[in-house]
């Protein structure tokens, strides 16, 4: 059995996870071995903690289950505070693709993106060189000297990363990427969580020359 700090700290963090709101019975299936009325009781003790003034955000019932929300004083300063923000960077698939690669296997040239996708990469290039999310990185020793991409450091505060070396599995960073590119109103709704991951080609490795910092 769970001690009370612990119950209500996993409880908090599965609510806060959920990308939807997460009922009772989800919660209890989750704590495996606790019983139906401590964890009531527990969540309650939560919802509770966070009712009180100091804190910005509450645990609200919404459609049978719970989920975090800011509170409904803070809405004026919080769409001041949205408003004062960059536009959300929005990626179609290719162009995750293609920024996982340069990610993982980075300083990478666009022939050697293009190579592993399969496809002319440029036009995402360009794109991805467009939104800040990745910079040129001097010129390959090679024949034709063909110019090198990496991660900015603005990739690094988008996905929420210290730098590249605690880049996740690709999948993971898939599911990441989701949550780093989703829309500005959710600091009015819920806090951010994990969406399913969007299908894609096998990670690729990072090559020995991948671990630079962006």
């Amino acid at each position: 059995m769970l001690n009370d700090g612990t119950l209500k700290a996993l409880i908090e963090a599965i609510i806060y996870v959920a990308p939807e709101p997460v009922t009772l019975d989800a919660i209890i299936k989750s704590l495996e071995g606790e019983e139906r009325e401590r964890v009531k009781a527990k969540l309650q003790e939560l919802m509770d903690d966070y009712e009180r003034a100091e804190h910005g955000i509450q645990i609200r019932r919404v459609a049978g289950g719970y989920k975090y929300s800011s509170k409904p004083e803070c809405h004026e300063v919080l769409r001041k505070f949205v408003k004062s923000l960059k536009p959300p960077i929005r990626l179609s698939k290719p162009a995750l693709e293609t920024l996982a690669v340069i990610a993982y296997r980075q300083p990478v040239t666009l022939p050697e993106i293009d190579e592993i996708r399969g496809v002319d990469c440029s036009g995402v290039i360009h794109t991805l060189l467009e939104k800040k999310l990745v910079v040129t990185s001097g010129r390959k020793k090679a024949v034709g000297l063909p110019i090198l991409y990496r991660t900015s450091r603005d990739f690094l505060v988008h996905f929420g990363l210290n730098d590249v070396g605690e880049l996740p599995s690709l999948r993971e960073f898939e599911q990441l990427a989701r949550q780093a590119m989703g829309s500005e109103a959710a600091l009015l709704e819920q806090s951010p969580a994990p969406e399913t991951a969007v299908e894609s080609e096998p990670a690729p490795q990072p090559s020995g020359e991948g671990n630079s910092s962006a």
